[in-house]
């Protein structure tokens, strides 16, 4: 298997990348174009002078307005948007290097200053490929310059001394190529380590993104003025209802939720205590938060992690329902029997014909009493065999539908009315993964509790059923409103916690079981206050892309 290349171990070339030499290149031509202009209106100074002075003054202007010529077509074609390559620019720096000596020759020889041109442009061509092909670009300049000077010594009899000057040049050209080639490759080199350094850095900030965008911890930006800076998805759920993994995410500029900025307020006052679990909304799960400096020196920024309680609360849940099922051991042993010889006993005597109503009255007390612990028993017993979720992924619409009609057909012929149960699904539910058993034992405690305080309060069995999809689409939920006489406000906050109950012949576990068992799932079963009649129980599923 390849291994993957490390920023320093990646190939770095001894050329340009193509854009950033094109980019080198157009800026060298515009040196050209001003340069060809400048030589072109130079001609129009003092032309009498040039006559005598030049060797051959016609070819020497043909050769200017050549080169303003060339230089003007590559400067319009590369604005029509021509991207030149290593060829076209290797050309160009021999073309220019054979031209500038080609107006040497016909000027007045190598003592003229367009030869400090040619120093520019071996210079310009060891910029833009400093390879081996600028040491060629040296070496013809050198050797034009010296064909130049013994030319103007063997026909012109000029001093030699134009020899030397040429040997100088050429020195220059070789100079001004070594170590062109050497700081270029330098910079390229750095550039290059620079960019793959800056890419692995890019890639890493993205990498990091996205983790933090699937933690299960929700994290938070704050400023300085409690305004929420970034959010990840996690955060999103926790808080809002909603998630996302995109980068711009909606969280921001939004208020936070009153309990979490009591937290702040109170943490910014005394940042050794630790704040309270809360609930966000009366839908979303109980969450801790914990605040801390992002910069520690400068103190503008917190960082906010929300942890779900709902682990803790599993882990605790294990703890206790491991004790539990030790209690409940002795509990089946030492009171389910005696219970079974009281309520066998009331039987027999509820049979004895010399009995007046009164003592009827009595014993119908003693039977119901015995049924009602060992309910309680019987709930207890179910906590601790309480068995691990065997989770599947259901379609929530067909599994309600297919639920209604079962319970449906649990219930007496004088109780099994279609109507009782009116079913109302969203479309394009998504999907939600839970164990099928253990929800449709939460849902038949509930639609037991909705049926029976419905017909308590309005006199008919009828209770609503409604499967929706939560704010951020990707979850499921299903709601349980019956026409009871609801829930007391001072109650509410009760109504989960074992033991408690309104009805004097409730176990007070019922609820208490259903959110355990909705908990197992990583489901959340919440009481929604809608300023409705009667009272609604919401489960809200778990993304399907969880595993239990």
């Amino acid at each position: 298997m390849a291994q993957p290349i490390t920023p320093d171990q990646q190939p770095i070339t001894d050329a340009p990348p193509s854009n950033q030499r094109g980019r080198l290149f157009r800026i060298y031509n515009h040196y050209r174009v001003v340069v060809s202009v400048i030589l072109v209106a130079l001609l129009f100074v003092d032309p009498i002078n040039f006559d005598s002075r030049f060797r051959s003054m016609d070819y020497y202007q043909a050769g200017v307005v050549c080169y303003l010529a060339i230089n003007g077509f590559v400067a319009l074609i590369m604005l029509a948007g021509f991207q030149p390559k290593s060829r076209h620019i290797t050309v160009s720096i021999l073309m220019d290097i054979l031209l500038l000596h080609g107006l040497l020759l016909t000027s007045t020889g190598i003592t003229n200053g367009l030869a400090n041109l040619v120093i520019v442009s071996v210079a310009a061509g060891n910029i833009l490929t400093p390879t081996r092909i600028g040491t060629f670009y040296a070496a013809l300049g050198a050797i034009c310059s010296l064909g130049i000077s013994a030319w103007s010594v063997l026909v012109f009899d000029d001093s030699a001394d134009e020899i030397v000057r040429a040997g100088s040049l050429g020195i220059l050209y070789f100079a001004a190529a070594f170590i062109l080639q050497y700081i270029s490759r330098r910079m390229l080199r750095s550039e290059a380590l620079a960019s793959s350094r800056a890419r692995s850095i890019a890639e890493l900030e993205q990498i990091n993104r996205q983790i933090i965008q699937r933690m299960r911890t929700g994290i938070l930006v704050l400023d300085r003025f409690a305004r929420i800076r970034l959010a990840n998805a996690a955060a999103e759920e926790l808080l809002f209802g909603t998630g996302t993994e995109d980068s711009k995410l909606p969280s921001r500029g939004r208020n936070l939720p009153r309990p979490l900025r009591k937290g702040l307020d109170a943490w910014l006052k005394d940042p050794a205590r630790r704040t309270e679990p809360f609930q966000a909304t009366q839908t979303s799960p109980v969450v801790q938060a914990n605040f801390t400096q992002l910069d520690q020196q400068r103190g503008d920024q917190i960082l906010v992690f929300i942890d779900d309680m709902s682990r803790v609360t599993q882990q605790a849940q294990q703890m206790k329902l491991a004790s539990l099922g030790r209690l409940t051991a002795g509990i089946a042993h030492e009171i389910r029997n005696p219970l079974g010889a009281i309520s066998h006993a009331s039987q027999l005597m509820n049979e004895s014909p010399n009995l007046d109503e009164g003592d009827r009255k009595m014993l119908d007390i003693i039977e119901r009493h015995s049924r009602r612990v060992n309910g309680i028993i019987e709930n207890v017993l179910d906590l601790s065999r309480r068995r691990a979720a065997d989770t599947d992924l259901i379609d929530v619409g067909q599994w309600l539908s297919a639920f209604r009609d079962d319970y449906l057909q649990t219930q007496s012929n004088e109780d099994q009315k279609s109507d009782d149960i009116v079913l109302r699904t969203e479309r394009k539910l998504p999907l939600a993964r839970f164990d099928v058993s253990q929800i449709e034992q939460v849902m038949v405690n509930l639609c037991d509790n909705g049926l029976r305080y419905s017909k308590q309060s309005v006199g008919e069995r009828r209770i609503e059923l409604y499967a929706g999809v939560t704010a951020d689409g990707e979850r499921a939920y299903v709601d349980v409103r019956d026409f009871g006489p609801g829930i007391a406000p001072e109650h509410r906050v009760s109504v989960f916690e074992p033991f408690f109950t309104t009805d004097k012949s409730g176990t007070g576990l019922g609820l208490y079981l259903a959110r355990e068992l909705c908990e197992a799932n990583q489901a959340h079963l919440s009481l929604v206050e809608d300023n409705q009649p009667g009272c609604c129980f919401r489960i809200t599923f778990a993304h399907h892309g969880r595993m239990i």
